[in-house]
């Protein structure tokens, strides 16, 4: 949506006012509702073929974002956006922490949530040469080509998933049962308890969840940390204010995302080495505000740039370490884990419904500026 802006996407469907960041947060209310029904249901499924299906269905509702035609409809596709989208990253970090011990968690899980810096670099390269050389071909507008590109290649990959991704280690059937014992023992080793999957019921593991104060605290800092993460939705349209044009605009995003994904993979390791979490994560977040504030603090081109650096070097790598962290806090029972991840996303998400009103177009960019672009 936020490169989308950057075509004729307001103009088309008749978009005033707050209407593009009412857009944004609209998908929350989807994604939020589903996601603790849909990580408790995953304990009782195959990981591979629900992840898989969801994912296919997301990139087809992805895809069917470019038929519509006013700003209504375009709300209703990103409500069900949201909803198909809500299994993916809860379920993903509870898969991968079925499988890996607490020690090696976190640096999977930065690996994994790399993706969205990478996914937001590649985006920016992609939207380039979409609204560069597709806009109007076939009498399609620029960022209605934009949505079916993106949700076929989600689509294609989201197949081959469903083969490829993983059970639990006691029911991946390409698994000897040697190779399954020994997964299960390097999980049970590390927790001094069994990762059982059966034993405890849905009802009882949410119970479990729900009455562990920690939870409340990572609620609370997820939440946070999300907030500070809401510039990345109108990303492109924030880089825009430097005064360049659209496909110049969303290649100057590429640097910016390269750059958090490095950063990143260097902090995950700093804190596995060091054993730290909580001022890692102080650090970081710092570093995201004082990106904030140079931002909106001064006009000249090269400190503002900086600071575009800044925001979501801090941001990205302080959420993936809090993310970790919830995961090897709730190890065990299984059921307890997976909806205490969900709890803390489902909650913590909640910042996108009103963070993403920080940045209204007036303070950003206004209408006139982006229609002279073309």
């Amino acid at each position: 949506m936020g490169q989308a802006r950057l075509g004729s996407l307001e103009a088309d469907l008749g978009m005033t006012g707050t209407q593009f960041n009412l857009s944004i947060s609209i998908l929350f209310v989807g994604y939020l509702t589903m996601q603790l029904p849909s990580n408790l249901l995953i304990t009782r499924m195959r990981p591979s073929l629900y992840l898989g299906i969801t994912m296919l269905v997301w990139g087809g509702v992805c895809a069917a974002t470019a038929a519509v035609q006013n700003f209504a409809q375009l709300l209703v596709v990103r409500i069900f956006l949201g909803v198909t989208e809500a299994p993916f990253f809860p379920g993903a970090i509870f898969l991968m922490s079925s499988w890996y011990t607490r020690q090696e968690l976190t640096k999977r899980i930065a690996w994994f949530y790399g993706g969205v810096a990478l996914a937001n670099m590649f985006g920016g390269l992609i939207a380039a040469g979409v609204l560069d050389n597709l806009d109007g071909r076939n009498g399609i507008a620029g960022w209605r080509w934009l949505f079916i590109v993106n949700g076929s290649i989600s689509m294609a990959f989201a197949i081959s998933c469903i083969f490829i991704i993983p059970n639990f280690p006691q029911t991946t059937k390409w698994l000897t049962d040697e190779q399954k014992a020994y997964a299960l023992w390097r999980l049970k080793n590390d927790a001094t308890e069994d990762d059982d999957s059966k034993s405890t019921s849905i009802w009882q593991g949410l119970k479990l969840a729900l009455t562990d104060y920690r939870i409340y605290i990572f609620i609370l800092l997820q939440h946070l940390s999300i907030l500070s993460q809401t510039f990345q939705y109108l990303f492109p349209s924030i880089v825009l204010t430097l005064g360049y044009g659209r496909i110049e605009t969303l290649l100057l995003t590429v640097p910016v995302w390269f750059a958090t994904w490095c950063a990143a993979l260097a902090v995950t390791w700093s804190a596995d080495r060091t054993s730290d979490r909580s001022i890692h994560i102080i650090c970081l977040l710092t570093i995201s505000a004082v990106g904030n504030a140079i931002v909106g603090g001064t006009t000249s081109v090269g400190p503002r740039f900086f600071g575009m650096f800044l925001m979501p070097m801090g941001a990205v790598s302080a959420f993936q370490i809090i993310v970790a962290w919830v995961a090897n806090s709730f190890i065990r029972p299984m059921v307890k884990r997976s909806a205490a991840i969900a709890i803390c996303n489902a909650i913590g998400n909640c910042a996108s419904i009103y963070g993403t009103y920080f940045y209204p177009c007036k303070l950003w960019i206004c209408r006139k500026e982006i229609s002279t672009i073309y």
